[in-house]
């Protein structure tokens, strides 16, 4: 242990400083998309020790659960990151390292509240998911776990900050445009493949824009082009393009998908698609939240995100009530500069034992 790490944990009760150790040692294992087995084995491990009923499924998700009652709530984290290292430290009260804010601080702290509240006696069945592959197209650990029968609630591990709750992520289509052909002189007649795929690109473009009419922000299309690149080898001419787009709730995906399709000279590939989710601040698990945020002192806030997360995975199939909630600042995810505040994730942590006890 460092003395740094030391030095907080001696200021912090017994409670605390398990709380900064577990996210502290999550944090330091490095848990790329499909290289996440030790974070796994550790967190399944830790929630062992710590009374829950703890195994890691047949797609390498970390699975714990505690607490028996007639209603059953999911605590829906994602355990791998983006690459990037960053040197694990604690600095004046920070944690410093990939994964802290996107989500490992999140998934931190829905295991001890899981652990907290069944302490307490919580009458409600509490299943915290250390999901595989969220970073990943596919969110492959998630799309298993929306196999399962639907929970009461659902609570999703994101950065929303710990006095803020997150009702709804936009949906998203990925897709790959191609296109081959026969290779032609620079100077001769007709078009390259890059000038075509770029045509389609301004084509797709010019459709979102029509399609947006005056929305903005979260209930607007936002398409993206993630990568694109040529080759060519002498007999063949080929270009392609990776994209992406950003779906508000209740767009009309066939509709889209139908003119993306039709208008496409070349080939293209969707590699997945995903529902825009917004739930609304009427259902149950707002109340306690609201409550719960006051009681630490905060002045709650209600959010939407511009991008996705597992939310858009489980939530049109579970159909039941689902938010997101972590601590962290969503604006350091992805970041060389990603970071919490301790003593902001341990304010998060004692909010969500809070709701979890008044369910």
């Amino acid at each position: 242990m460092s003395s740094s790490l030391h030095d907080v944990i001696q200021r912090m009760s017994i409670s605390d400083g398990t709380a900064i150790e577990l996210l502290r040692d999550l944090v330091a294992i490095p848990s790329t998309s499909t290289n996440e087995a030790g974070a796994v084995a550790f967190l399944v491990d830790w929630m062992s020790e710590h009374g829950l009923n703890a195994r890691i499924d047949s797609t390498g998700n970390a699975i714990g659960t505690i607490g028996t009652g007639s209603r059953h709530i999911i605590l829906l984290g994602h355990i791998d990151t983006v690459p990037g290292e960053i040197p694990v430290r604690i600095e004046d009260g920070v944690l410093h390292g990939r994964g802290s804010v996107d989500a490992k601080g999140p998934l931190a702290t829905f295991a001890c509240a899981a652990v907290e509240a069944a302490r307490r006696d919580a009458s409600v069945r509490i299943t915290v998911v250390g999901a595989v592959g969220e970073e990943h197209i596919g969110s492959v650990g998630a799309r298993e776990v929306a196999t399962w029968p639907a929970p009461n609630l659902c609570i999703i591990g994101e950065p929303s900050g710990w006095d803020a709750i997150c009702l709804g992520y936009r949906g998203s289509i990925t897709a790959t445009y191609r296109v081959r052909q026969e290779s032609r002189h620079t100077a001769g007649p007709g078009e390259a493949s890059a000038e075509k795929v770029v045509a389609y690109w301004n084509v797709l473009v010019a459709e979102v824009q029509r399609r947006n009419g005056d929305q903005t922000g979260f209930n607007a299309l936002m398409p993206a082009i993630r990568d694109m690149g040529t080759r060519h080898d002498g007999l063949t001419d080929e270009a392609w393009m990776h994209i992406g787009l950003r779906l508000p709730p209740g767009v009309d995906v066939p509709g889209l998908i139908e003119f993306m399709t039709a208008s496409s000279e070349g080939e293209l590939e969707i590699h997945g698609i995903q529902e825009g989710v917004r739930s609304g601040k009427q259902i149950p698990l707002v109340p306690p939240f609201l409550r719960a945020i006051r009681a630490q002192g905060g002045t709650p806030r209600f959010t939407v995100k511009l991008g996705t997360s597992d939310m858009t995975v489980v939530g049109p199939v579970w159909r039941c009530p689902i938010l997101a909630y972590g601590p962290g600042d969503a604006s350091l995810d992805h970041t060389p500069e990603e970071r919490i505040v301790l003593a902001e994730y341990l304010r998060a942590i004692d909010v969500l034992t809070e709701v979890l006890v008044s369910l």
